[in-house]
């Protein structure tokens, strides 16, 4: 790459995961296979590591012989999930997202007196290849736990953040360096869009959990719909970070 830019690298994107073909992503830890920690961390986490460790040098050349006039950082972007701030799928995979934050993190410390900006984003749920298969195959239900991927988010709506964020000045871009993104949430900031005009609530905004995780839950166990007149009407309320952070989710009431 060096060669080909002569020596120039503005915009690294980690976003490479996989999950085991043939065993199913939900799961207790003892249940499954070494091969989910080694699948899901080799590709998510040691390749993002290992991309970053050799793409940090020529970043810091780039940052260096930058015109000050049109100074942008240069910049780390990692992909990760709200798996790691939460309880999600399985011990493997919430672990390798939250080494994922704590690596950008500990990066953007070391990088940020070269003038090197590391982000992480935080998708929703997005329409991916692979996941539009699996509601083709009749898989997607069991797999995500019956979530709703037509209101999804667009692969493009994520590319539309990191364009958004490698145009920041050097400023505004390295004093959030090493920060957790939620891409919903920097499309009201930073003023972009899907395709077709609409922004997608984020995934802790109340507009997303309600519909998806808690009006199920009271129809399923009332047998009645929640009326329209709330479900129109729900605020777009972010839940604090904490909420996510102080455990796994609840078990369902059973009495």
């Amino acid at each position: 790459i060096a060669e080909e830019t002569g020596g120039r690298l503005d915009v690294v994107v980690c976003s490479a995961f996989t999950t085991p073909l043939q065993e199913k992503l939900r799961g207790d830890f003892w249940n499954q296979s070494m091969n989910m920690w080694d699948v899901c961390n080799g590709v998510g986490l040691r390749s993002t590591y290992a991309t970053c460790r050799v793409a940090a040098p020529i970043m810091i050349e780039t940052a260096n012989k930058q015109n000050d006039e049109r100074k942008r950082p240069p910049l780390l972007c990692c992909i990760s999930s709200f798996g790691g701030k939460s309880y999600t799928f399985n011990v493997a995979y919430g672990v390798g997202k939250a080494g994922v934050d704590r690596m950008a993190q500990d990066m953007g410390y070391q990088l940020k007196k070269y003038g090197v900006a590391t982000t992480v984003l935080y998708p929703g749920l997005v329409k991916t290849e692979a996941n539009l298969q699996m509601v083709v195959d009749g898989t997607w239900d069991e797999a995500s736990g019956n979530l709703d991927l037509s209101t999804g988010e667009t692969p493009e709506f994520t590319g539309k953040a990191i364009v958004a964020l490698a145009n920041l000045g050097v400023d505004d871009m390295m004093d959030r360096s090493g920060n957790v993104e939620v891409v919903a949430e920097l499309a009201k900031e930073l003023q972009f869009t899907e395709e077709d005009g609409s922004v997608p609530p984020s995934i802790r905004s109340l507009k997303y959990l309600l519909p998806n995780f808690v009006f199920p839950a009271i129809e399923k166990e009332s047998g009645k719909p929640v009326p329209g007149w709330i479900k129109n009407n729900i605020p777009d309320y972010l839940v604090p970070w904490s909420t996510f952070s102080s455990g796994p989710p609840p078990e369902a009431d059973t009495r």
